[in-house]
């Protein structure tokens, strides 16, 4: 009808059941007598307070990068190559494999100082160094585990064992995601082989799975199972998944089962994806400028390709986006590893910097670099290797409200223990969370009869990483 000749009397005559049975849903709901549709559990959220990042983009450098190599100089550690470490230096300590009486090993590369900052970067790193002055550098990071998977799962969970969400999970509940056609939190491998924590890093623990990681592929489909099998048309899927939906929301509304509105919601999430997910994959649509930028080539998977993915999916609103590189644990053949896994991943981190800020992304977008660990001080494998070692490591952050441009905390003389400013993994979870706009002590999920949060019983924020 012509909306002009639409009437009251009409409107009241015609639609007056409609209005009814509508008013009647709504007071039946409010006393209990009717449940309303399920919410979207991904729905933006509002955090405890204006947060400074709404974003995270977590560069994860697993098996553990040698900060003694690449941003902790230090020069009293190479005029004591060779010898032993002074005794009192190993009372009580514990190693993944080597014996602690083994000797010092001084660092490989050299180190300049580079920006306004004057930020100690190692020659392995020119890519880096070049947006130092866009960099927290914290050099006094600390952890409790010297393996590696209880390591990773702490850095991603806040505890060694399994079963807690991480971080990234964290976030989604917290903050919920503004991507309707992609999952809140996205997941990427690179390296010679997965994160030896497994899906754990990425998983949702005892909150609902819809909070949980999405591993992308980067060759082939970039999800498994993402397109229809011959005979099924959209028609087809279309009408198969309402009618799965309706059985679903049944049942939510029967039981309040989270479980069922997760299901609801993947079954969703995955048909849109359909579409989004292969556009948001084909990095060939990039400029080339942009792509030669990243180092990242269509078609051949690599870190440099993650990064400017990570990129294309926090500018379509996807929450936190996780790139694991596992390449970084030199038990031997130091210098070799080292100097192939920074030509693969440095100019990458790098552009991602560079990219997101020129496109004004930065100012809410949190990244951050660093492994699960550093290494040692003293050698392992002759002369040509370091093992594990969670006392003192480097991790670098910027954007999202990190205060750029600074060197904070400091290890003692041989990169062996935190000599200022320790910042525990807690500590860090902390501090990311603040950023993100929660209370750490507030941000809690009730479980087996208590409230858990990510950092549990401990963790402050580190303000002075704050811009």
């Amino acid at each position: 009808m012509d909306p002009s000749q639409v009437g009251r009397r009409w409107f009241l005559q015609q639609c007056g059941v409609g209005l009814g049975s509508v008013a009647l849903g709504h007071l039946l709901a409010q006393e209990g007598y009717a449940k309303t549709p399920a919410a979207d559990p991904l729905a933006p959220k509002a955090p405890h307070y204006a947060p400074k990042a709404k974003n995270v983009i977590f560069l994860f450098m697993a098996g553990g990068p040698s900060h003694l190599e690449m941003f902790d100089n230090k020069p009293t550690l190479a005029e004591f190559d060779g010898t032993l470490p002074p005794p009192g230096l190993l009372e009580g300590y514990r190693a993944a494999f080597i014996n602690p009486n083994s000797k010092l090993l001084g660092p490989k590369f050299q180190f300049a100082r580079h920006g306004e900052s004057g930020a100690e970067i190692s020659e392995l790193l020119p890519h880096t160094a070049r947006v130092a002055d866009d960099l927290c550098i914290v050099r006094s990071m600390v952890g409790d585990a010297f393996n590696h998977a209880p390591a990773q799962i702490l850095m991603s969970t806040g505890a060694q064992q399994f079963g807690r969400p991480s971080l990234g999970a964290w976030t989604c509940y917290g903050l919920g995601s503004e991507s309707k056609d992609l999952p809140g939190y996205v997941v990427f491998s690179s390296g010679s082989k997965g994160p030896s924590g497994g899906n754990a890093n990425w998983g949702s623990g005892f909150l609902p799975t819809v909070y949980q990681g999405v591993q992308f592929r980067t060759g082939g489909e970039p999800v498994l199972y993402l397109s229809n099998p011959d005979g099924v048309d959209d028609h087809l899927q279309r009408d198969s998944l309402d009618a799965i939906s309706a059985l679903n929301r049944m049942r939510l509304d029967e039981t309040g089962d989270p479980e069922i509105a997760t299901r609801i919601n993947s079954f969703e999430m995955a048909y849109r994806m359909q579409s989004s997910a292969p556009e948001l994959m084909d990095i060939a649509s990039e400029p080339e400028h942009i792509r030669n930028l990243y180092g990242a080539e269509p078609g051949k998977p690599s870190f440099a390709n993650n990064c400017l993915l990570a990129r294309r999916l926090v500018e379509r609103g996807v929450r936190f986006v996780q790139l694991f590189h596992e390449a970084w644990d030199q038990h031997g053949n130091l210098v070799g590893d080292l100097k192939k896994n920074c030509a693969n991943t440095d100019q990458a981190c790098a552009a991602l910097i560079t990219d997101l800020k020129q496109r004004g992304l930065l100012d809410d977008t949190l990244v951050v670099w660093g492994g699960e660990f550093g290494r040692t001080p003293m050698v392992q494998g002759g002369s040509d290797g370091r093992d594990h070692h969670p006392n003192a490591f480097t991790m670098w952050l910027a954007g999202g409200g990190i205060k750029g441009g600074q060197t904070f905390g400091t290890s003692d003389e041989l990169g062996f223990s935190v000599a200022e400013n320790p910042v525990h993994v807690h500590d860090l979870h902390a501090t990311i969370l603040h950023l993100l706009g929660f209370d750490h002590t507030k941000l809690t999920f009730r479980f087996q009869g208590r409230d858990f949060r990510l950092t549990d019983v401990h963790g402050r924020i580190v303000t002075d990483l704050i811009a």
